[in-house]
């Protein structure tokens, strides 16, 4: 099955659902290792996201997905506007002049996301970054593929899920998390946790119950 423009748009609003929901959590998270503040800046940056798109007509992913990256880097503080926005910015250039895409080109426009976030971040797995959740989520897109889409979003979801929870036992090393040190171990990273959210999101999308 094609990944639509309809499938895009609704992936969005069900990450920007799944945010307002747990913004207090994602804050709990952040106030632990970080500036207290990923669930308010996530949920102010997607609620200003959807404003932006709310009504607009779009002809390929690209200009979908540019909207989604400026408004997100104007709108969310701290490290998370940037690196959300230039995943979503990354994404929508893989897929520009595209209206739909097989499952393959989308786990391709993801890798092309994730890069955007390790050059920014310069972050890798094992860091304690969004990238735990998104890395191996991604290879298990890839590698769920031949099982057809409702598995391998599943499979990405599980992933993601279990990259989000081994970010607990880790020592950060990036971001103002860092700063802690060993104080840093213990605590589940709120960047993988929102990431967790997003391919949850586009799951629910993308999967018909």
């Amino acid at each position: 099955m094609a990944f639509t423009l309809e499938m895009a748009l609704r992936t969005l609003q069900n990450f920007s659902e799944a945010v307002e929901e747990k913004k207090d959590y994602l804050t709990d998270l952040d106030s632990a290792i970080g500036d207290a503040d990923h669930g308010i800046n996530m949920n102010r940056g997607m609620k200003k996201a959807m404003e932006k798109t709310c009504g607009k007509e779009y002809s390929d992913f690209g200009g979908l997905f540019k909207d989604i990256a400026m408004t997100i880097m104007s709108a969310v503080g701290g490290s998370a506007g940037p690196l959300y926005g230039t995943f979503f910015m990354k994404l929508g250039q893989k897929l520009a002049g595209k209206s739909e895409a097989p499952l393959e080109s989308v786990a391709d426009a993801l890798q092309e996301g994730l890069g955007g976030i390790t050059t920014l971040g310069k972050s890798q797995a094992g860091d304690k970054t969004m990238v735990d959740a998104l890395q191996p989520a991604i290879g298990a897109l890839r590698l769920a593929a031949p099982e057809g889409d409702a598995a391998a979003w599943q499979a990405a979801v599980d992933a993601a899920e279990k990259g989000m929870t081994d970010t607990i036992p880790m020592l950060a090393k990036r971001g103002r998390s860092s700063y802690l040190g060993e104080r840093s171990i213990g605590h589940q990273d709120p960047g993988a946790t929102s990431i967790f959210y997003l391919i949850s999101a586009f799951r629910d999308a993308c999967v018909k119950e």
